[in-house]
């Protein structure tokens, strides 16, 4: 999934999740290799396997051809993109379930593109943003000298402004490449962010500007994360020469939700993955992975391949649910234990047009209640049609797990008439991703860590086992969670695997 998202008080949203593009998503073709039950059992013999075709596994694989190495790609759905989707609407285009924005020092995802020529857009961002706080509705300007942050009492943004400053200030002391090494790890990794927040944020307005902050970066709610692990994002949300601050990870213009593709996010695996081939496997869960006589044999449906290395690039919580032989060290195996997915869905209406523009309204939202806190307008650019975005997030996506379909959308169209007014209650079309229900993803957008999990367990994030090594957005030092910080782990792991061959 990265993340990756949303905006939110003064502070934005991610980059992991879902937009409506212009062109559809079929527009390339993939001439990719299908495996599965129905299918034939077919062997391969490649210098690398690669497990995971989301921009992890593709770009890894695109660097390892380019060295002249042979590679399989291994994929569990039938598609390529991970937490990166392109979603068909009825009446033509496609609105993004998954990744969708990007933005400054996101560096890897767009010459990425650039390369496959996919194009940007900027998200919409023109007129008020809308808070909803105590049954009340406030327009506000997002270009003044607050940005985006809601206009709360002075004494809350007072509060906000100390405690993001204060976070900025020590995520500028973790190391983006060992968290764990930071010379207050231990006492930062043994609290909860919420624990903290609860020390710090101390008007409570701020307290509501920082938790809708908290749920809108990592679909989680505070006292589920290690406030280590929340210093260790923003130090990431950077690059080589710029430090990651909170602000890039929330803001639209400026931060991390900046840009999206034309066409739909997803265009980017699809369009990698069609230079790559039938080195592409589709249907292919891989179930083990066994090493013998100094090479592996990695297992799927329908397909086994023989390999000098094997990458593995799926979140950790997948990644541990394959069959190792001989077993991994304990070590990897408990941090893999301890890093769930956490929870988020994405709702998208369609409508005829993008009526709110017509009020002065850009289509963001931040609300301190209600099924949906945050949206997005994600129409496309030519705004043939409108449509709007809404993340169900943390402890109200897991409310819904078991809900319908039917029961969710009346949900969110409750949310969305509240915010916009009743044209929103009958949009032409609805849209609903939810990836806790994903089998090969099971939450979103972002593996989390709770307090103890880094200092104790992140060093074997990215060491290598044997002949395996790790790949996927949540091993990256940049953009941990984003699309950007896939295509990172990616590059990382091929120059990796190429110095060991």
């Amino acid at each position: 999934m990265a993340s990756e998202r949303q905006h939110s008080p003064g502070m934005s949203r991610r980059a992991l999740l879902g937009r409506t593009a212009a062109a559809a998503a079929g527009a390339t073709a993939l001439t990719a290799t299908t495996a599965g039950p129905a299918a034939a059992a077919t062997t391969r013999d490649v210098d690398v396997a690669i497990v995971g075709g989301g921009l992890a596994g593709l770009t890894a694989a695109r660097d390892l051809v380019a060295a002249g190495r042979t590679v399989a790609v291994l994929e569990a759905r039938g598609r390529v993109g991970g937490r990166v989707v392109n979603l068909p609407l009825a009446g033509g285009g496609v609105t993004e379930g998954g990744g969708e924005f990007i933005g400054p020092t996101q560096d890897r995802i767009k010459a990425l593109a650039d390369s496959l020529g996919v194009a940007t857009f900027a998200t919409y961002n023109t007129g008020k943003n809308l808070l909803y706080k105590d049954g009340k509705k406030t327009p506000y300007a997002t270009d003044g000298l607050l940005g985006s942050v809601p206009p709360v009492d002075v004494a809350g943004l007072a509060n906000a402004a100390i405690v993001q400053a204060s976070l900025d200030d020590m995520a500028k002391q973790v190391p983006v490449d060992a968290p764990w090494t930071a010379a207050k790890a231990a006492e930062w990794d043994k609290q909860t962010f919420e624990s903290w927040l609860n020390a710090n944020a101390v008007v409570p307005s701020a307290k509501f500007l920082l938790d809708v902050a908290c749920t809108s970066i990592f679909s989680a709610e505070p006292r589920e994360l290690s406030l280590l692990f929340v210093l260790f994002y923003i130090a990431a949300a950077g690059n080589e020469s710029t430090p990651g601050t909170l602000e890039r990870l929330t803001e639209t213009a400026g931060g991390a939700q900046e840009l999206r593709f034309v066409g739909g996010s997803q265009l980017v695996p699809q369009k990698l993955a069609a230079t790559l081939g039938d080195r592409v496997v589709l249907n292919a869960p891989v179930r083990t992975i066994t090493r013998s006589g100094g090479r592996y044999a990695v297992t799927a449906d329908g397909v086994t391949v023989t390999a000098r290395r094997v990458v593995v690039a799926v979140p950790p919580p997948l990644a541990a649910r394959i069959t190792y032989d001989p077993l991994l060290p304990a070590a990897r195996d408990q941090l893999t234990q301890r890093l769930p997915m956490a929870s988020v869905g994405k709702a998208i209406a369609i409508y005829d047009t993008p009526f709110w523009r017509a009020d002065g309204l850009n289509g963001q939202v931040v609300s301190d209640t209600g099924v949906i806190s945050s949206t997005f307008d994600n129409s496309p650019p030519d705004a043939s049609y409108g449509a709007l975005m809404g993340f169900i997030e943390a402890d109200e996506a897991r409310k819904l797990d078991a809900a319908g379909e039917a029961e969710v959308r009346a949900a969110v169209l409750k949310d969305y008439v509240t915010y916009f007014g009743e044209k929103a209650a009958s949009p032409t079309s609805f849209v609903l991703q939810r990836w806790n229900n994903e089998a090969y993803t099971r939450g979103g957008p972002v593996s989390i860590a709770a307090p103890g999990v880094l200092t104790q367990y992140g060093p074997a994030l990215r060491e290598p086992v044997g002949g395996i090594h790790w790949a996927g957005t949540e091993t990256s030092v940049h953009w941990m969670g984003f699309m950007d910080g896939a295509v990172r782990s990616g590059e990382r792991v091929a120059k990796e695997v190429l110095a060991a061959l």
